[in-house]
């Protein structure tokens, strides 16, 4: 199994990074999969113009960006979207991405890491029925960082729970992205 771990934010000086990096070195002390860092600011995403609806694009994008974003995001079979709050909500960048794609993110498992003010849960609450549409299988847990007292110029400053808080994440995710897997498989 392939876990996308997204790097929801492409703003200078952003702390997304640093929060992927962190949950990349959690999950990489698993072995049932692979879990890697998918950056949003390495493919330049242009604003969502096409006047073809992705969903009934057949993968077939009309910016070359967009189709790499695309193959990329196709070899996930789940993903961690480590999200910023802005303005109560999404991240417009993020939202932008997500929905320049459809089919490579249908029906995969996703998990939400957060920050901001108040832990960034307003922004998955709004992902969570964002990705419902595509019929994704979001994992209760969520880990929500504050902006103020956990994220800073010195890195990041944990309390003591976030490292259970994520085994939990992560935890429900591999299984829920196992019992997908494992359900597309044919029977021999």
């Amino acid at each position: 199994m392939k876990i996308g771990i997204i790097v929801g934010s492409v703003r200078e000086g952003r702390a997304a990074r640093t929060v992927a990096e962190w949950v990349q070195a959690t999950a990489d002390q698993r072995e049932e999969a692979t879990f890697e860092i998918v950056d949003l600011a390495d493919f330049d995403l242009p604003m969502l113009t096409s006047p073809v609806i992705p969903g009934m694009a057949n993968r077939q994008y009309d910016d070359e960006r967009v189709v790499r974003f695309g193959r990329a995001i196709d070899q996930y079979d789940g993903f961690v979207f480590v999200t910023p709050e802005y303005n109560h909500s999404i991240p417009g960048a993020f939202k932008n991405a997500f929905d320049s794609l459809a089919p490579e993110w249908m029906g995969k498992t996703v998990a939400f890491v957060s920050y901001g003010a108040d832990g960034g849960i307003r922004a998955v609450e709004h992902w969570r029925s964002v990705v419902a549409n595509f019929s994704m299988h979001a994992v209760r847990q969520q880990v929500a960082l504050s902006l103020f007292t956990e994220l800073g110029q010195d890195g990041l400053q944990l309390q003591e729970r976030r490292a259970d808080e994520l085994d939990v994440l992560v935890d429900q995710l591999v299984a829920a992205t196992r019992a997908l897997v494992l359900q597309d498989q044919p029977v021999a």
